[in-house]
């Protein structure tokens, strides 16, 4: 009994954290109240971010959640949630000129090759390498099987991967994102920063030294 209200309370706490901050502090920007069309691609391309920083804590790093959690359930929702909103982040850049197909002015395609070489702005540039990043860590989870490498040297692999793509990607929505107020900012880098402490705990620890298992 007491296991099952575990469980529910540290589902409710992630559907809190992870959904209902981010919307909270959009909500609270002075920005929205564009075209909905503008502010529903923000706020699918804002929960999708969120829900890759919740992949950090959906890992056997996350001492707390497998408590009461089976290994083999987190394990399956980590995987969920990368099918469904990593595809989205990928598409991310051609989402941002959806909205020029409503709009008179510059012709989408236009909007797409001026946004994609805009290399004198730090945030494009960080949002590129992020992009390839996701593209990288998506194909070798996909295709893991088909790898020359262990299970043990792909999560490695894996982990490192994922710590470096969500610093560069953090700091590319901290830099470029429209709704990224001192609320927000302070949402990514916490969370962001605890995922990566969670994630390193596990590889360099002493009662890790040996590395992850294979779960």
């Amino acid at each position: 009994m007491m296991e099952k209200l575990l469980r529910k309370y540290n589902t409710a706490t992630m559907l809190c954290v992870f959904i209902g901050l981010p919307i909270a502090f959009w909500a609270l920007d002075d920005s929205s109240g564009r075209a909905w069309v503008k502010e529903a691609i923000s706020i699918l391309t804002i929960l999708s971010f969120s829900m890759m920083l919740l992949q950090f804590y959906l890992t056997r790093s996350n001492k707390r959640v497998l408590k009461v959690h089976r290994m083999g359930k987190v394990v399956k929702w980590h995987k969920l949630v990368g099918y469904v909103f990593v595809p989205i982040l990928l598409v991310h850049p051609f989402l941002v000129v959806v909205p020029r197909y409503f709009e008179a002015g510059i012709d989408p395609t236009d909007a797409f090759y001026t946004l994609i070489t805009s290399f004198n702005s730090t945030g494009v540039v960080l949002g590129m390498i992020a992009w390839c990043l996701m593209w990288i860590i998506a194909l070798t989870s996909l295709f893991r099987n088909r790898l020359a490498m262990s299970y043990r040297i792909w999560r490695v692999f894996h982990g490192i991967l994922s710590i470096v793509f969500v610093v560069i990607a953090a700091w590319h929505v901290i830099d470029l994102g429209r709704h990224s107020n001192v609320w927000m900012t302070g949402f990514i880098v916490l969370v962001a920063s605890g995922g990566v402490c969670l994630l390193a705990v596990v590889y360099f620890s002493k009662s890790n030294q040996g590395g992850p298992s294979n779960e």
